[in-house]
């Protein structure tokens, strides 16, 4: 069954489909990154693009919850951040194709607010 979004925001940044997958720079045209469709509930990302260009996306969902902040570490698993207490992929981000971004990620399964900051 296909979620309701409740905030979509894009700024110089569009996506493959309504909620998920590829992530594109508007203004270079370049695959960003790449967003799990399932997994997350809520995403904050904030870019700069090796081209120049800042962009952000914001995106949550009408049965999102709350989530609690957790200072655990995403992990890596074939170029994918995964939540460390389930192993599922939530998002890529293609770091030779951006400059630095902040995230705040909220994984859907266990509601733990996953943050990444880059220079």
């Amino acid at each position: 069954m296909a979620r309701v979004l409740k905030n979509k925001k894009l700024v110089n940044t569009r996506l493959a489909t309504n909620y998920g997958g590829w992530m594109y720079c508007d203004q270079c045209n370049e695959n960003i990154g790449y967003l799990c469709y399932s997994t997350y509930d809520h995403l904050e990302l904030n870019y700069q693009c090796n081209c120049g260009s800042k962009g952000s996306i914001l995106l949550n969902f009408e049965d999102s919850k709350i989530g609690q902040i957790c200072n655990d570490e995403l992990i890596l698993k074939k170029n994918r951040f995964c939540c460390p207490k389930d192993n599922e992929p939530l998002i890529t981000i293609l770091d030779a194709k951006v400059a630095s971004y902040e995230m705040k990620i909220t994984c859907k399964s266990c509601e733990s607010i996953y943050t990444k900051k880059t220079n």
